[in-house]
């Protein structure tokens, strides 16, 4: 027996099994009890006890999470906190737990403050590691994925993340992607998804092709690691060029990113150009092919005298008609003019195409206008060439330069020629959307079996035909097995591959290729707000109830693709009267990797598990493998293969879920990286402060039983003066955190600020704590600011503060959980304070005097530094000194200068 209990007492903190969570009835009566159970208080916070808090309360919390954020009857102001929803392979990681944790404290804290919150939770279901992981099982890719997902959502509710999970979406189902399909056919009707011949990145491994951000600087891809080649295929594209400026110039109007708005305006680039609709014409008579050039200078589009194309162009390698005339002229390092020419749809205009000596043009352009007028390469390819061209600049006398020759836009200044022949390219579909040389269309085509269709038919008679929206969706086909290697899969899938035209009955084929991931993830933020709807992809009413998105919260990883693909999908909702934003995400905070230590062989390279290393004194600072051999020791992304990794359910079962969840927030701010040494040595902070709290409650309660009737006039002077301090960190603590929660995320501050405040409770005396209503109310403020980011704790420690004998506070007596009580507020005369403080000054640890400061510059460093030196206590005591170093207290209103003596 006495070996059965020293079994439970040294369990650890945790459940057997990360999701399975055993009813407290199961437990055994000899262990020791909980309050909210047995009404019984310990006077300790142990490990045991920690297990027990954490199984009591979890339902409890998971519950009060669970109900769906209803918009109807509800007037108060909504929150939409996103956290970028996962893969579903099958494991949660530390990235996983870090992010979701984020958005979990920020529900909880909103809620508290009487927010109707959305903090959904769905799946990036379709994509290549499915698909593979299937071909090497020999199962279906839904199958597998599906398991994985009950796997990773039992994972997700043991964590306690109270997600609406009656807003689940899931973009492998049909349900979703039906959506997903008539969002494409709304982008086909408007002329921005089309398909086109070109060079083309292909991964042989995963026998794919991929878009250039999918490709590494060293020429391999992102997924499989190949060497990438380059191929000459008909792929689909999404025209995000025509969305390039709006996109930019949005930019503006948000908040700061964090660094991704501007790591948006790079990729985006200056948009200072646009592209003309070209028709090829040979021998006189149209091809029927349509050819996009792009020029640097809108303005002069009158002027131009020729259409040059790279000698890399799919006109020379793909299946184009003017192929062969092209390739009759093609001399290597040489401008060749051709018998082709185009002509320009804007301005009816006909000018000869080239192919350029160049490798390359600016940015990724395959495709330009030739101007002379405006520049002096295209002058001299003109002359060379020997060909014609009108001028449309001239310049006035003050040196302005206006248009000639150019039509009804003669006589207009450069930049109102811009404005005005780009706006009516527009408005004539031929062009003119203002765009970068560095920006490319957005290619969607997948060669593999587990994604979205694309909802197009291929009919001999009508080309590609969209699939009629009433037949969506155009529901993925049952194949009996799956090839890594070859053509598309849905190939074989022959009774669903031919099929009849829409338009004229006759026999046609459906289209092959898949949509990439990021179609699905680019509006899965619309389905939340209603994601049950089977008539469209969402309300707009409930849209625009929820929009935009009040926090998203990701990897850094996905600042680019993923956030300019989401982006320009809201623009083109926007305008096709969908929903009433144009931007998705108000505020972004993108959080940094969690990387685990690791060991290499420094000759080869190979990483080493931890028990491989030899960490004994006579090695140290310079540990070496076990078996010999000099070690590199460095912090990387978590990985299997690298021995770096943190198993959630391992870490949660030794140390339980408040811990690591504030370990999480306190570890480094949301967006720097967290180098996670062993979690033994990482996480007494946090496990001393949970003790600290619990001593808390334990000093009151034990405190007001001994006191009888608390008599705040009993209080003396100096008691005074210590609940005053107390009621002002109270109040400054509150100020503090909430400014944390709501403007700058750091998490880690506001654990720091609560520490402090509950240093101060801690030192207080125990006639304060048994006749203070002060005390009172800074504890409970305490453990309400605690409650968003150590539910489980801050429910038990309230539920032991609401019953401490003779409450002083009406807040102890109204009853209800943690989570369900306000977030505190400011006292409003905490906020009548003075405009000015006095500022303790010291020289060398000894105080010298005080100078007045304003309130609002007190906490900078610089500039209370400069009004005491230049004060008269200042020039009196400093101005001879040479001054080695100044410390700005955050706690407290004083400064110390250290000096030469």
């Amino acid at each position: 027996m006495q070996a059965s209990m020293r079994r439970l007492a040294l369990c650890p903190l945790g459940v057997a099994r990360l999701g399975k969570i055993p009813s407290p009835r199961l437990l055994s009566p000899c262990i020791r009890t909980l309050f909210s159970e047995t009404g019984v208080w310990e006077k300790d916070y142990r490990t045991e006890t920690r297990r027990r808090v954490e199984e009591w309360w979890h339902p409890r919390i998971m519950a009060h999470g669970r109900k769906d954020a209803q918009e109807e009857g509800f007037n108060g102001k909504k929150f939409y906190v996103l956290s970028m929803f996962p893969y579903p392979s099958g494991r949660l990681h530390m990235g996983h737990v870090r992010v979701y944790t984020i958005s979990d404290t920020i529900g909880h804290f909103q809620r508290m403050r009487g927010h109707q919150v959305l903090n959904p939770m769905g799946w990036d279901a379709f994509g290549l590691p499915a698909e593979n992981a299937a071909i090497e099982r020999g199962l279906d890719p839904g199958e597998w994925t599906i398991s994985n997902i009950q796997s990773m959502r039992e994972q997700l509710d043991s964590l306690g993340l109270c997600f609406n999970w009656d807003r689940e979406v899931t973009t492998c189902l049909p349900d979703y992607y039906r959506w997903t399909q008539y969002l494409f056919i709304k982008l086909f009707k408007a002329g921005l998804a089309y398909q086109k011949e070109a060079v083309v990145n292909w991964d042989p491994v995963d026998q794919t092709v991929l878009a250039d951000e999918q490709v590494d600087e060293k020429g391999r891809s992102w997924r499989s690691g190949a060497l990438v080649e380059q191929k000459l295929l008909t792929q689909w594209f999404i025209k995000t060029t025509n969305y390039a400026k709006p996109l930019l110039d949005a930019l503006a109007d948000l908040p700061e990113w964090y660094g991704v708005k501007a790591m948006q305006a790079n990729w985006i680039g200056e948009c200072t150009g646009c592209y003309f609709d070209f028709k090829l014409k040979l021998n006189g008579e149209e091809t029927g092919e349509t050819l996009s050039a792009y020029s640097s200078s809108p303005e002069t589009v009158f002027g131009a005298a020729y259409l040059a194309i790279l000698p890399s162009h799919r006109l020379l390698h793909g299946s184009s008609s003017v192929r062969s005339a092209l390739e009759k002229v093609l001399k290597p390092g040489r401008d060749c003019l051709t018998e082709v020419t185009a002509r320009n749809l804007f301005t009816s205009q006909e000018v000869p195409l080239v192919i350029s000596h160049r490798e390359a043009f600016d940015g990724y352009l395959d495709t330009v206008i030739g101007t002379p007028d405006c520049s002096e390469e295209d002058l001299s390819v003109a002359r060379d060439l020997n060909l014609m061209w009108t001028t449309v600049l001239k310049s006035d006398e003050d040196g302005t330069q206006t248009l000639i020759n150019s039509n009804e836009f003669s006589g207009l200044t450069r930049q109102q020629a811009f404005d005005s022949i780009t706006q009516k390219a527009r408005e004539q579909r031929v062009g003119g959307h203002l765009t970068s040389s560095k920006l490319r269309d957005w290619l969607i085509s997948r060669q593999r079996y587990w994604g979205t269709p694309i909802p197009v038919v291929h009919c001999g008679s009508c080309g590609a035909v969209a699939v009629p929206e009433e037949e969506l969706p155009v529901v993925l086909p049952k194949l009996p097995s799956l090839k890594g290697k070859g053509a598309s899969p849905l190939d074989a899938a022959h009774d669903w591959v031919n099929c009849k035209c829409p338009r004229c009955k006759g026999p046609a084929r459906r289209e092959t290729d898949t949509m990439d991931t990021f179609v699905d993830s680019a509006w899965y933020y619309f389905r939340y707000t209603d994601p049950h709807n089977n008539h469209r992809p969402f309300e707009r009413r409930l849209a625009d109830h929820w929009l935009p998105v009040d926090v998203y919260i990701g990897g850094k990883e996905h600042a680019v693709m993923h956030l300019y693909y989401a982006r320009f999908l809201s623009h083109f909702c926007r305008d096709q009267g969908l929903v009433a934003h144009r931007e998705p995400f108000r505020k972004l905070l993108v959080q940094g990797l969690i990387k685990g230590q690791t060991f290499r062989l420094a000759d080869s390279g190979q990483y080493l598990k931890r028990e491989e290393i030899d960490f004994t004194g006579k090695h140290r600072p310079n540990p070496v493998a076990v078996g010999g051999g000099c070690v590199e020791v460095t912090y990387e992304k978590m990985s299997k293969s690298k021995h770096n990794g943190l198993d959630p359910q391992e870490v949660v079962q030794q140390y339980g879920v408040d811990t690591v969840r504030l370990y999480i927030l306190y570890a480094a701010p949301p967006e720097q990286d967290i180098l996670s040494e062993p979690l033994a040595d990482a996480l007494p902070g946090v496990l001393r402060w949970q003790s600290r709290l619990w001593q808390l409650v334990t000093k009151l309660r034990a405190a007001r039983q001994l006191a009888g009737i608390p008599d705040p006039s009993a209080l003396k002077k100096k008691e005074l003066a210590e609940t005053k301090k107390i009621w002002e960190n109270k109040n400054y603590a509150i100020q503090e955190v909430t400014s944390h929660f709501t403007e700058d995320f750091l998490f880690n501050a506001a654990i720091s600020r609560l520490m402090g405040l509950t240093n101060t409770l801690s030192s207080a005396t125990v006639r304060v704590m048994q006749h203070s209503v002060e005390f009172e109310e800074a504890l409970a403020a305490l453990i309400l600011m605690a409650a968003p980011m150590a539910p489980h704790l801050a429910s038990e420690v309230w539920a032991g503060l609401c019953q401490v004998q003779n409450p002083l506070t009406p807040l102890l007596q109204q009853g209800g959980d943690v989570l369900q009580q306000s977030w505190p507020n400011v006292d409003p005369e905490y906020l009548d304070v003075p405009d000015f403080v006095e500022l303790s000054v010291l020289i060398n640890n000894k105080p010298c005097g005080t100078v007045t400061v304003p309130l609002q510059v007190s906490k900078d460093f610089e500039r209370v530094q400069q009004l005491v030196l230049e004060s008269p206590l200042g020039q009196k005591h400093l101005g001879e000194h040479n001054i080695k170093r100044a410390i700005l207290s955050p706690r407290t209103a004083l400064i110390n200068f250290l000096t030469d003596e």
